[in-house]
Order: structure tokens, then sequence, then C-alpha cells
């Protein structure tokens, strides 16, 4: 017999080693999940009981504390019989059907020395439907799949993404070297759970390093778009001047609306110009003693998410409240989860 995983009212079947997010999946149940590797923590739930083996991952992703209340990753925990699952919390959780969109290439920009601006319209395989801050697996000519994620609002017809030119990137050289205007690429999604939530009230911070902007970019946008009236506090971390980029558009969005505030942060101290300097946690914590009843959104390299993380969680946001995509590259993920 095969072991059963017990998840509310349902008994699913599954293969001796298999992630319990794996069977999830694979039986169609829209399970939260985003990294698929251990590091980010969107997919933890509470082992009721059974037998299960788990695998190394993040501390990021999972504390020691949780992992004491019961606590998993279903990404990194292996089935080897029968066992009982449920989920943290009845948190709102957006579902969109998932498609393959045929694309082609409709817009190129350079955004700064290592961030270009790519747009697609869709040819086929819609209607689309995703949240903002949401992400798709693109393919570039005969490449693998990569995920990024849309800038744009889910109301606007064109796909925006920011991708920035990662050392030793194959998609993101390939973008900067070879892709054209015209050119077909493909997309399936939409994927993640750290989107806008757009029933909830509470004052909103989004935290954006790099090219992270592209998520939080449509979250504010879109926010602001639906008449979200919370306060918005908009933090963008680059290194230098030269990484700074959409600050016109944020400058014009805040001047429209009174709730929107937006500040640049920069980490290099060499830089010149008159911006606040250092991390851009640190500015956060500078500018507020509390942030308890906050939403927060953060996009970006993983030591900037796990700092913000930890700042936020001691100035007293609550994890249910902090959504976070934490953008591994190929070459993190293997030195994340061992981690």
């Amino acid at each position: 017999m095969p072991p059963f995983i017990h998840f509310g009212s349902r008994a699913i079947a599954a293969e001796e080693g298999e992630t319990l997010l794996a069977v999830l999946l694979r039986n169609g149940l829209p399970f939260p999940h985003s990294c698929q590797q251990g590091n980010c923590g969107t997919c933890r739930c509470e082992l009721v009981s059974g037998d299960v083996l788990e695998l190394p991952h993040s501390e990021f992703a999972l504390s020691e504390a949780e992992r004491a209340r019961g606590v998993i990753l279903a990404c990194r925990t292996q089935v080897w019989g029968d066992c009982e699952i449920r989920a943290l919390d009845e948190e709102e959780f957006d579902v969109h059907p998932s498609r393959m969109l045929h694309c082609r290439v409709s817009g190129l920009a350079d955004f700064t020395h290592d961030i270009k601006e790519v747009r697609l319209a869709i040819e086929a395989g819609g209607p689309f439907e995703f949240s903002a801050g949401q992400y798709v697996q693109l393919r570039f000519g005969h490449l693998g799949p990569r995920d990024y994620s849309m800038a744009n609002r889910p109301d606007e017809a064109e796909l925006v993404f920011h991708i920035r030119r990662v050392p030793g990137g194959v998609s993101s050289a390939y973008v900067f070297e070879r892709l054209r205007l015209g050119e077909v690429v493909t997309a399936v999604g939409p994927l993640g759970t750290a989107h806008l939530r757009r029933r909830s009230g509470a004052p909103i911070l989004a935290i954006a390093g790099g090219s992270g902007l592209a998520p939080i970019r449509s979250i504010v946008a879109t926010a602001l778009h639906e008449g979200m009236e919370q306060p918005i506090h908009l933090y963008v971390g680059v290194r230098a001047e030269r990484d700074v980029y959409l600050e016109d558009e944020l400058r014009r969005l805040a001047a429209r609306h009174a709730n929107l505030r937006v500040q640049y942060v920069l980490s290099d101290a060499a830089s010149g110009g008159r911006r606040r300097r250092g991390l851009v946690h640190e500015a956060v914590a500078a500018d507020f003693a509390s942030l308890a009843g906050w939403k927060a959104y953060l996009a970006g390299p993983p030591p900037m998410v796990e700092a913000a993380t930890r700042l936020l969680q001691e100035r007293g946001v609550g994890r249910a409240d902090i959504h976070a995509d934490a953008f591994y590259t190929s070459a993190d993920r293997p030195q994340a989860v061992t981690a």
C-alpha cells in the first residue's frame, strides 16, 4: 500500500520518498509555494502526525523554534508513511489558472548597466490572470525556464519584466546579448504567494532590492490603482547612483497619491549626491520604532530579504504578514539549502 497524505478532507496517495509539495501539486492542490528549494518558507505547514524525513533547508525559511512547534517545509519533507498535515492559517491566497503563454517581445529598454526591461505581448494561451507580486517561468530561445516577476499591473495587457544580468547566468546573458524585438518567448504561470493582499486595510511597507523592484512596483501600482487608501511606504535599496531606476515614475505616483512615500537608499557610501546611505533595512529601522499591524512585501537579494525579515519581526510584524520573494539564482540555491 502506498503512503497517504491526509490534508483537510483529502487523502492523497504518495510514492515513498516524494516530497509533500510534489505530491500536493501533482494532485492539483493549490498549495502555497515559491522557491521549492527550502529557502523562502512559503510552503510552511504543520505536521500533525506521520512518518516523514526533513531534508536540509535554510534557517531563514524555518527556524528551530518553528520546528519545535511541528512546523515543516512541504518542499523539503519526504513522505515515507501515512501522515497528516494542516495549513498554518486561513490567510487570503489567490489561485489563478496556470497557463502556457506564447508571447512576442514588444519592447526592450536598458534601465541600468545591468537591468533591462523586457515587454511581452501575449499572442496565444490566454486569458492570463495573476495577482500583483507573482511571477512566471520564462523560456528564451532553447534555454531552460527561469523565474521572473511581473512588474506590470494585472489589468495591463503587456507583461513587463526587469531582468538583471547575473554573473554566469545563461538566461540573463541571452537577454542582454541576443534577445530581439519580435522574438517568441514562452511563459508559464502564474506562480508565487508573495502577492498583494487586496482585502487588507493594514498599512503597507514595501522593500525592494535591485530588480526586486519589479514585483514591488506591481504591488504598489496595483494598490494605488485599486484605490487602497492606507499608508504605503516604499523603500528601494541599490548599490550606487548608477543602479537607481524607475525613480521618475515612482515620484509621479507619489505626487498623485498622498498615501505613498518613496525612498531610495544607497549601500555604497562612496556614491555622490545627497541620498540616504546604508543598507535598506537599516533605513527602515531608523524610521520606525514599531511596525505592529503592518503588512510587508519584500523582494530582492536573499541577504536583504533575510535581514529585513528579522528586523520586521523585531518591530512587531507577524510572520504571516511578511510576504517575501527572495531572488535566489541557480548558483545560490545549493549553498542556501544546506546553510
